[in-house]
């Protein structure tokens, strides 16, 4: 996020871990706050009250006023949009699903990325990577197909299916939001996309006021508070930890947030994962790390290839 410091990865993967561990307690928050509660509400207190804590961050880097320099306002407004879209699906999907579930269909945005990557920015995706996100999609599938097939039985469980369908709905938007970043980070400092994504979010979600939002009580309104507040922090730990250490390497602690989702979602709400939940969950965890790994090996070689050219030349 800002001028680069010294490698130190075991710090970089504690931030990373730190960041996870905020999210999930994000994630209950708004779990906790209710299920009547509509998503745009929901998003607007996510997005105005994260605002808070990474103004008071760059504030103390005397980096706040920089932030706001831009060149690329529409680009902003683009990846305001798919982003907030996307929270407000996953976050209907939240409600509506056991937290692991949510948390394993949602594994499914970096996979969309790798897609969108190929087909929007015209990236070369070898049959490594395409191999491994269509595993991946196989695993979100096993998550999520149980649940999918119970639309025709109404109720309570066409509830849980709306919830899958909008959680796949967020990953695919996820990808798009990743691949406008990408775009973004050519000309735009990290601090920059992160300060207007959550101007623009709180804006949009702004925009659902007309549509119906709800009298909340004191409890799912303070809840809600604290989801914002939550996110807001987490962003800032998970940009810390790539000043200490490479994306390839903080990037599979990730997956740490399935774990901590299983024990709290058992803990507070009696939640046990079910045995497709765990097998699509390793599934997709496994390919998500194996494009990882694999993108870390092809920066190597793109590493070595600079220097041998520079040599030459």
């Amino acid at each position: 996020m800002m001028v680069a410091d010294a490698q130190n990865p075991l710090r970089g993967i504690l931030f990373k871990v730190i960041s996870v561990v905020i999210f999930v307690a994000m994630q209950v928050c708004i779990k906790s706050a209710g299920t009547g509660i509509p998503a745009g509400q929901i998003t607007f207190y996510r997005s105005a009250f994260g605002i808070v804590p990474i103004v008071l961050y760059l504030s103390v880097l005397g980096q706040l006023w920089p932030a706001f320099h831009t060149s690329s306002i529409f680009g902003h407004f683009k990846r305001g949009v798919l982003g907030i879209m996307s929270m407000a699906f996953g976050f209907y999907g939240l409600i509506h699903l056991p937290l692991p579930e949510a948390i394993a269909i949602g594994y499914a945005g970096p996979l969309m990325a790798v897609v969108f990557a190929a087909l929007i920015l015209k990236e070369t995706v070898r049959v490594y990577r395409w191999t491994a996100v269509l595993i991946g999609i196989v695993g979100v599938l096993v998550v999520s197909w149980p649940k999918l097939t119970l639309l025709r039985d109404g109720g309570f469980a066409s509830e849980q299916a709306l919830g899958a369908i909008a959680v796949l709905c967020a990953a695919v938007l996820a990808g798009l939001a990743m691949v406008q970043v990408r775009q973004l980070v050519q000309t735009e400092k990290t601090a920059t996309i992160v300060l207007y994504f959550s101007l623009t979010g709180a804006l949009l979600s702004l925009a659902s006021l007309p549509f119906g939002w709800v009298s909340l009580p004191w409890s799912s309104f303070l809840l809600l508070i604290a989801a914002g507040l939550c996110g807001g922090v987490a962003q800032i730990f998970l940009t810390e930890s790539y000043r200490f250490a490479d994306v390839s390497t903080v990037a599979p602690f990730d997956y740490t947030s399935i774990i901590l989702g299983i024990a709290v979602s058992y803990l507070l709400f009696a939640d046990v994962p079910t045995a497709t939940t765990l097998i699509g969950t390793a599934i997709t965890v496994s390919a998500g790390i194996f494009i990882i790994y694999r993108e870390h090996r092809l920066g190597l070689e793109r590493k070595a290839a600079r220097r041998a050219s520079s040599t030459a030349n």
